[in-house]
């Protein structure tokens, strides 16, 4: 019999669910509200324990020494808000802006394209990598955007279809996200809440995401080779196309924003040896990016997405009325009910759970919600807690892929197609992408059993 605290936080969660999904109200006020009246009515009105307000809040953290550097340390992750996700995504937004802002992605497109020449299959194949790659280090929203209208770019300057390539990278997008720590939010927060390192996901999701990967990309080959193969690509066509130094829009800003790209993936791939944690380096990236900015620090400040920081902070909030009224407790003791405590099982369940529900709901929420519980199926199941926490990621990363909302990739990228004449419906988008996200959930299944089980 759930309590009436238990029972009140239920109802706020499964409202903000509903909510977000309706899409009527922009999800950041929605977190919000939802996460004033946890704090309001859960802890403050029913449980009446202050103590649960400042953990949900979690200020404590920016005060202590392993928030900033953890000098080979784990530490236990208190219930609340994840102020480390939260530092590391906009610091990372922060330089992606610089990044634009000086013309880098669009050069790197143009770039690619005219080293294969500008022909349609090359092109696919190229930009589904390219949009992988980066994804493993940049949001997948901003790798889409960027991809997504370079394509449409391209497909009027050659005359082909772009939505079979924009489907494309939509996927490789949440594929290589899924490759490490920092590629998609849901890994962010099981990172920091788990203390994973960067080489801790690129040695186990990295390499089921890389062998997926080949997988993929001999998929929408098979799937589009006969209706690009039919495009032709004329010398006038090529004579037509910009120049990929055209795209950049100030040469000292390009090589400043290259050199901190660089210095950002040289300080996530060695933060496990330098102790630096992501929280540190997010903070870092940002206060180079705007100094390095100068004067247009405040545009660069002015273009972050902070309605999706603000959607974090609700939403760790609202996650901590489940987790701190025991019902995530109740959660993960059904799991290890219904699967005997066969580890197996437990990792069919919550990767093909994670899957459908990231296919349907945000993954992000649903990754927030599931972190606790694998901790807590962990310690009562004594079963691996790496095995369930590379389970959940792949789950929750890939299977947002499977319909046109199930990441926030598939909404930017099919928008932009739209946006420029090309529709994508939910009919052409599962047709193409549906099958793809079964193949790779059935794969990642079968080599998390042959490694981990």
């Amino acid at each position: 019999m759930l309590s009436l605290e238990q029972i009140a936080a239920l109802v706020i969660f499964i409202g903000m669910f509903v909510l977000i999904v309706s899409d009527r109200i922009p999800r950041q006020r929605v977190t919000l509200v939802c996460a004033a009246l946890t704090i309001g009515v859960v802890f403050g009105l029913l449980m009446r324990n202050p103590s649960a307000i400042q953990e949900s809040l979690n200020l404590g953290s920016f005060f202590r020494l392993s928030f900033w550097y953890t000098n080979g340390k784990t530490t236990s992750e208190s219930a609340g808000i994840n102020w480390a996700t939260i530092l590391f995504v906009a610091g990372m937004m922060i330089m992606v802006e610089g990044m634009a802002k000086s013309g880098f992605f669009h050069w790197l497109c143009m770039w690619l394209a005219k080293l294969v020449k500008y022909r349609p299959i090359p092109l696919l194949i190229s930009f589904m990598t390219m949009s992988f790659i980066l994804a493993m280090f940049i949001d997948s929203i901003t790798v889409i955007l960027f991809l997504a209208a370079v394509t449409v770019e391209l497909a009027k300057l050659l005359s082909f279809d772009p939505v079979p390539m924009i489907l494309s990278e939509i996927f490789c997008a949440n594929l290589g996200g899924s490759a490490t720590m920092c590629g998609d939010p849901p890994n962010i927060i099981i990172g920091t809440a788990l203390h994973y390192s960067f080489i801790d996901f690129v040695r186990n999701t990295g390499l089921i995401a890389f062998v997926n990967l080949l997988v993929v990309i001999l998929y929408f080959y098979l799937v589009n080779r006969q209706e690009l193969a039919k495009e032709t690509i004329s010398p006038e066509d090529i004579a037509r196309m910009p120049s990929p130094e055209s795209a950049i829009k100030d040469r000292k800003d390009f090589v400043i924003s290259c050199i901190i790209f660089a210095t950002a993936v040289c300080l996530l791939v060695t933060h496990s040896m330098t102790g630096l944690t992501v929280a540190c380096i997010g903070t870092f990236i940002a206060v180079v990016t705007l100094a390095a900015a100068g004067r247009d620090a405040g545009f660069i400040l002015s273009k972050v997405d902070y309605e999706t920081l603000l959607f974090f902070v609700g939403l760790f909030v609202v996650v901590s009325g489940l987790e701190l009224t025991g019902l995530l407790n109740i959660l993960a003791e059904m799991i290890g009910d219904f699967s005997g405590g066969s580890l197996r099982l437990m990792v069919a369940f919550i990767l093909w759970f994670s899957a459908i529900a990231s296919a349907i709901v945000d993954n992000i929420p649903f990754a927030a919600t599931m972190v606790p519980v694998i901790r807590m199926l962990a310690s009562t199941q004594q079963v691996e807690l790496n095995t369930l926490a590379w389970t959940l990621a792949i789950g929750t990363d890939v299977g947002g892929s499977a319909t046109p909302i199930g990441a926030s990739a598939n909404v930017v990228g099919t928008s932009v197609a739209m946006k420029n004449g090309y529709m994508i419906g939910w009919g052409k988008y599962c047709k193409m992408c549906l099958p793809a996200t079964v193949i790779v959930i059935f794969l990642s299944m079968l080599f998390i059993f042959l490694r981990y089980c």
